[in-house]
């Protein structure tokens, strides 16, 4: 492999991890209106949240991709295949950190909420101040967790016609004829951006639990 395959590559990773960036970015903010009102004690509110997450649940990431990338030009509006995954794995990464963090604040302790409430905090002060700090701790390792599995799963863009690590790799597997030495230098980026983030939520439970005790 030349010095030109391996930038090739190098381009294809910064594509990798801007979209993971983009996709939990946005995710994050669309994950938690969604967390918040799965917690909102409104029965129509909460059902409608739940089924947008157990739609994205129950589907596999790559049919989204699809429905986003070529169902909607199907309609006469044909999005570039950069915005079309941004927006593909953006809808998949609100449903599953929505999850999460609708666990996490569920687990906050019921007696703190209330004994915000007996301080007279109106739901506003008593989510921002008492409930989504804990949470937060709470859904952190879970978090991490999601996001590495996102970075993997930005691999499925390559059958929209996205180049992103994976797609590079094939391209240049095709040109040099040498997939067990491009493919073996692709898993070890993907090792370099996955384990450091796996090694950290690792920690911070271990952190957690022992706090807790």
């Amino acid at each position: 492999m030349g010095k030109g395959e391996f930038l090739f590559l190098l381009q294809g990773l910064k594509w990798t991890v801007v979209l993971a960036i983009v996709s939990f970015l946005c995710g994050t903010i669309t994950g938690l209106a969604i967390a918040l009102l799965r917690t909102s004690g409104y029965p129509a509110v909460e059902r409608t949240t739940a089924g947008y997450i157990a739609l994205f649940q129950g589907t596999p990431l790559l049919m989204q991709l699809f429905v986003v990338y070529y169902a909607l030009a199907l309609y006469g509006l044909k999005i570039d295949a950069w915005i079309a995954v941004a927006i593909g794995f953006t809808l998949h990464a609100s449903a599953y950190l929505g999850e999460i963090w609708r666990g996490s604040i569920e687990a906050v302790p019921r007696g703190q909420v209330e004994a915000a409430k007996a301080l007279s905090l109106n739901y506003f002060w008593r989510t921002k101040d008492v409930v989504l700090p804990q949470a937060f701790r709470i859904s952190l390792p879970a978090t991490i967790g999601f996001l590495v599995q996102l970075i993997k799963g930005t691999s499925l863009a390559a059958f929209v016609g996205f180049t992103e690590l994976t797609r590079a790799g094939t391209m240049v597997s095709n040109q040099i004829f040498k997939p067990l030495l491009v493919f073996g230098i692709v898993g070890l980026m993907y090792f370099a951006l996955c384990w450091p983030l796996s090694f950290f939520g690792s920690r911070l439970e271990t952190k957690f639990a022992a706090a807790t005790r």
